[in-house]
């Protein structure tokens, strides 16, 4: 189903009511990376160019689990706001009210007005259509342009779109552009390159990618069960034994489908899990008992560089290794430069490869880096997204 967008609708004298994700890190009171208030400015910038458009702006930040607290205030998104786009921005002391109500109605065309965090309210987290029509109440359309909170049905991402004419911002656009073609109709060969500490988190997207991988490349802390499961040695390795059943199961529907899974041939290891360990090289597959595998060697990076070289298509979820820890990051750094190299569409989704990416430096040479995290492995997995839905014509 198409995605009815921004440019979808009518702007002109409007109160624009918007869903960004500012759900920025915070450190005293100071943001210490403002990335998703920079992934909204497309689609601000836009909705004030409109002739005689204004603005009103929602988020969350932080967990106040239905509680005032300033400490999570959107104050410093706010003054982070009108530093980038060079006009005034004022700070509303709520959400909903006779306060707010006043400021809705005093905005003049071309101002911005941000709203205090939605999550000050328990109402927001349970969907609470009441508390949903009030905000609808304050604008004359709504746009969501909050990906990373797109796979939750809360009320200032699904419930408003109940209430307004609503529209997806081009960071959702752009979002549902690159997921679609990697989900719908990937060129092929199609190369997935899954990694991160868990088999338990990641079923759902394993599952989904057999289904339309050609290769699918497994590393971090998740291999160990994979191997494991075939009857390697992990040593001390991490590793999910509630999870073998399900390691096996997808091995076997892998074989069946003839998806190559690629797992680590060789190791850099450690006898204990810290920064200050000794890396370790494993030359085979099988890890000595002493010690636990914490990124991928040589041999399997060989090979990885091959298979990401000749794809058409590439998406990469989670890290190869301990990348945190400087003598555990080759794996995934190598992996983020091959990706950054290859020809074809590449996707980056989810928290720990975005930050690897980030990292290291190669954000710009990949064609899609996701801003959502779970939002992003729902979509890989195939889930609808509630906040994505409600946009769709």
């Amino acid at each position: 189903m198409s995605l009815k967008t921004v440019k979808d609708i009518d702007l002109k004298n409007k109160k624009v009511l918007i869903r960004v994700d500012f759900n920025v890190p915070l450190k005293e009171g100071v943001i210490t990376d403002d990335t998703r208030i920079q992934a909204a400015l497309p689609t601000i910038k836009y909705i004030l160019e409109q002739e005689g458009a204004s603005l009103i702006v929602m988020s969350h930040c932080g967990r106040p689990k239905g509680e005032k607290k300033p400490e999570f205030s959107l104050k410093p998104a706010a003054d982070r706001l009108a530093e980038l786009i060079n006009n005034k921005v004022i700070m509303a002391d709520d959400v909903i009210g006779d306060s707010v109500e006043a400021s809705v109605k005093a905005l003049k065309a071309g101002e911005v007005l941000v709203l205090e965090n939605t999550r000050f309210y328990k109402e927001e987290t349970k969907n609470d259509m009441a508390f949903a029509k009030k905000i609808a109440s304050l604008g004359d359309v709504f746009v969501n342009d909050a990906f990373g909170t797109a796979h939750r049905a809360h009320a200032s991402t699904e419930g408003v779109s109940h209430f307004l004419p609503s529209a997806a911002g081009f960071l959702i656009e752009k979002e549902c552009i690159f997921f679609d073609g990697i989900l719908e109709n990937p060129k092929k060969p199609f190369v997935a390159i899954i990694g991160g500490a868990k088999v338990s988190s990641k079923i759902g997207v394993l599952e989904s990618l057999l289904e339309r991988a050609d290769t699918l490349i497994i590393g971090g802390g998740m291999a160990y069960t994979f191997l494991y499961a075939q009857g390697h040695t992990i040593g001390k390795s991490l590793f999910e034994e509630d999870y073998l059943d399900t390691a096996k199961t997808l091995l076997k529907k892998a074989e069946e489908k003839g998806v190559e899974i690629l797992l680590p041939e060789d190791h850099i290891a450690a006898a204990d899990f810290s920064e200050t360990a000794e890396a370790v090289k494993v030359d085979g597959l099988d890890i000595p008992e002493n010690l636990m595998g914490m990124d991928v060697g040589e041999k399997t990076l060989t090979k990885i560089k091959e298979r990401i070289a000749n794809a058409a298509s590439i998406v990469w979820n989670g890290p190869m290794g301990v990348f945190e820890f400087d003598a555990f990051a080759k794996g995934t750094l190598e992996v983020a430069g091959y990706v950054a190299e290859c020809k074809g569409t590449t996707v980056v989704g989810g928290g720990d490869s975005v930050a690897a990416v980030n990292k290291f430096g190669f954000a710009d040479k990949i064609d899609h880096v996701s801003t959502g995290g779970g939002a992003s492995l729902e979509f890989l997995e195939g889930k609808v997204l509630p906040g994505i839905e409600a946009l769709r014509n």
